[in-house]
C-alpha cells in the first residue's frame, strides 16, 4: 500500500513537473517537505562529494595496465631490475605502487618479491576501498531520515484530526503531503547514491583484476630473469 502510494505521487510529482520549471518546482516541494528535507538534502550533498572524491581517486589509481606491463618487461630485459624500478617509479596508479613494492624485494629472490606483492596488493585494496563506507552511509541514512518524516507527518494528520474532531481531506492533507514528500525524497537520494556506489564498485574491482593480473606477469617476467 506504502509503496503504491510513493510511486503514484512520484508519477504525479513528474507529470507536474513537466508543466512548471524543474527548479522552481522542486523548490516549491522541498519546502512543503517541512524540516527532515534538509538533513535528505545534506545527505545528497555529502554523499556525492565522497563519491566524486572517490571517483577523482579511482582515476588516478587507475593506468593503462597493458602498455604499462610491456614498458616494465621491456626495462626488465634491457636494464634490469633497476630500470624497471625506474619505469614504476615514474608511472602513477595502484599497478605501478604493486610493481615497485615487488621489484624492491627481487633481490631477494622471486618468492620474496611475489610475496612483497601480495602484501603490499592488500595494503592497495584497503586504500581503494577506503572511503566507500560513507557512501554507504549515505545511502541507508537519506531513506531512514524520509521515513522518520513519515512518521511525523502521519502523527501530525492525528493530531489535526484530534483537534478538529472530525476527518475531512483538509485537515489532513499538509500533514500527508509532508510524509509522501519526504518518503520520496529519501528515496530518491538513496536511489541516486546507489548508482554511484554501484560504479565505483565496479571501478575498483577492475583495478584489482588488473592489479592480480599482472602481477602474475610480472613474477613471470622474473622467473625467466632468474633462470639467465
Amino acid at each position: 500500500m506504502l509503496f503504491s502510494e510513493i510511486l503514484g505521487s512520484f508519477t504525479y510529482l513528474i507529470a507536474q513537473a513537466g508543466d512548471a520549471g524543474v527548479l522552481t518546482y522542486l523548490q516549491e516541494k522541498f519546502n512543503a517537505g517541512g524540516v527532515f528535507m534538509w538533513p535528505i538534502l545534506a545527505s545528497l550533498v555529502v554523499g556525492l562529494g565522497f563519491a566524486f572524491a572517490k571517483i577523482w581517486t579511482l582515476n588516478r589509481a587507475s593506468v593503462n595496465t597493458k602498455k604499462f606491463i610491456i614498458e616494465v618487461k621491456d626495462a626488465l630485459q634491457k636494464g634490469g631490475v633497476e630500470e624497471a624500478m625506474k619505469v614504476c617509479e615514474n608511472s602513477r596508479g595502484s599497478v605501478a605502487s604493486v610493481f615497485h613494492a615487488g621489484l624492491l624485494r627481487a633481490d631477494e629472490g622471486v618468492d620474496a618479491a611475489e610475496k612483497a606483492i601480495m602484501a603490499y596488493g592488500a595494503i592497495e585494496m584497503g586504500f581503494l576501498e577506503k572511503g566507500m563506507i560513507w557512501v554507504s552511509l549515505f545511502i541507508s541514512l537519506a531513506p531512514m531520515l524520509g521515513f522518520t518524516g513519515t512518521v511525523q507527518g502521519m502523527v501530525e494528520a492525528f493530531d489535526s484530526i484530534a483537534a478538529s474532531a472530525q476527518m475531512s481531506p483538509s485537515v489532513v492533507a499538509a500533514p500527508i503531503a509532508i510524509a509522501l514528500l519526504t518518503t520520496l525524497f529519501g528515496l530518491v537520494t538513496a536511489m541516486i547514491l546507489q548508482v554511484f556506489y554501484n560504479y565505483l564498485i565496479s571501478k575498483i574491482d577492475k583495478i584489482v583484476a588488473d592489479m592480480e593480473e599482472s602481477s602474475i606477469e610480472l613474477i613471470d617476467a622474473l622467473y625467466e630473469i632468474s633462470k639467465k
